[in-house]
């Protein structure tokens, strides 16, 4: 889409920290301004053309004012706060959960002209808890640099193991429970007698409690079974890349995501995909990009999944990793690229 005029567009609330909608903000700003948009991230700029709302803002009196002036607001949407209403947690994290939930609602419903779900499951979602709303809408996946994510670097996959890969910004707050799953999943690959000469190794990238890791580690070495945890950490997201391209595998072990970036991001570095069939994975892990099996229980109460499908599925993919590698590249560079992205929110942002 070729822009004129030097529109300028106001993203908000500014993002820093870890987190998918950090990196959408950074690759969304770079995208808008290779097409001679001007960004700004601050909410009282006046010369703005149309804002850009990404989750929520606290500044909704400001929001009003500017909706006043009918100057375009567009919220983009991913999925809701809901892990805090089935597990045990403190009372502030609870609030905190909750008066967030409160102001997306609070925008969506009255303050945004258009919103931008992630997913169809978003979409969804958000129209089955709190109704559908009487304005435009569309669903905008997430996009990223198909040359910087790409199957070609120097790294390689390991020779004498097979690498299971879990990138996730922070493995805390309720999403521990995708942690256990994805170890549980690494032992029974161990056990298969196809993969018994081969180790698995469980890399985890993200933040996680070094109590959690201590727990992990003990609980691995007292089992004695082939296995061995990776604690990478939090790294430079330039480092993901090349990260994604020495696993022979990516496990999303979100529960319900709306559109998880470590997903697109594996697909694009031809890390095929083995998931349960929750939130927006069906959507995006499509053919043989990877596998996506039915969970076997209910996801929204975190009933226990049916991991022996799960472990078929990776040992599937291990068994023609050409094959499914393949499959994931192109299904990143026909429905992930930047370019795509930031096209269809440069169509939503300038009518």
């Amino acid at each position: 889409m070729t822009v004129q005029n030097s529109p300028k567009i106001c993203l908000v609330p500014k993002l820093s920290g870890l987190g998918g909608m950090v990196s959408f903000q950074r690759r969304l700003t770079k995208g808008l301004q290779s097409h001679g948009v001007e960004v700004s991230n601050d909410i009282n700029d006046n010369s703005c053309n149309a804002v850009l709302v990404i989750g929520g803002t606290r500044h909704l009196f400001r929001l009003w004012q500017i909706n006043k002036k009918r100057i375009p607001i567009i919220q983009r949407l991913d999925g809701m706060n809901w892990l805090h209403r089935i597990q045990i947690c403190r009372l502030r994290h609870y609030l905190r959960a909750e008066y967030g939930n409160l102001i997306l609602r609070i925008i969506r419903n009255h303050l945004a002209n258009e919103i931008v779900y992630q997913s169809c499951f978003a979409r969804d979602w958000w129209n089955r808890v709190y109704k559908i709303q009487d304005k435009p809408s569309t669903i905008i996946y997430n996009g990223v640099d198909l040359g910087m994510y790409s199957p070609y670097g120097p790294e390689q996959r390991p020779q004498g193991h097979i690498r299971l890969l879990v990138v996730e910004g922070n493995v805390m707050g309720g999403y521990e429970w995708g942690l256990e799953n994805a170890i549980h999943l690494a032992i029974l690959m161990s056990k298969r007698p196809k993969n018994a000469h081969s180790h698995i190794e469980l890399m985890i990238v993200g933040r996680v409690a070094q109590e959690l890791q201590s727990r992990w580690n003990n609980y691995i070495t007292d089992l004695g079974e082939q296995v061995s945890l990776t604690w990478s950490g939090v790294v430079p997201q330039d480092e993901i890349p090349g990260i994604d391209r020495t696993a022979h595998l990516l496990y999303s072990s979100d529960v319900n995501p709306a559109c998880p970036n470590s997903v697109i991001e594996a697909l694009a570095c031809g890390v095929p995909v083995v998931a349960f069939d929750t939130g927006a994975l069906p959507e995006l892990v499509a053919g043989d990009a990877g596998r996506v099996v039915p969970y076997g229980g209910d996801p929204w109460k975190l009933e226990q999944p049916d991991l022996s499908t799960l472990e078929a599925a990776a040992c599937e993919l291990l068994g023609e990793q050409e094959r499914f590698r393949n499959a994931a590249r192109e299904r990143a560079e026909d429905m992930f690229g930047l370019d795509r992205m930031v096209n269809s929110y440069l169509e939503v942002l300038m009518k």
